[in-house]
């Protein structure tokens, strides 16, 4: 068994429903363009239509922010 968190986040993700009913993509990008991609995704995919939230984040070692928005397949 690994001791880095990396391993543990791969641990953890594989624990994860394969088939939950969301969409989930990841991004690596710096802090500044992160939160403009994260609320160009929750324009483009409304909460209130598609559940839409950032699933996980974290910061890593450069600098950059590595997270994961998810969403419903479809809206009613």
């Amino acid at each position: 068994m690994g001791s880095r968190p990396r391993d543990l986040a791969d641990r953890m993700a594989g624990r994860r429903k394969p088939d939950d009913g969301y969409l989930r993509e990841t991004f690596t990008l710096p802090r500044d363009k992160a939160r403009l991609k994260a609320r160009d995704f929750l324009t483009r995919y409304p909460k209130a239509g598609y559940m839409s939230a950032v699933d996980s984040w974290r910061e890593l070692p450069g600098g950059d922010i590595e997270f994961t928005m998810r969403r419903l397949r479809s809206a009613d």
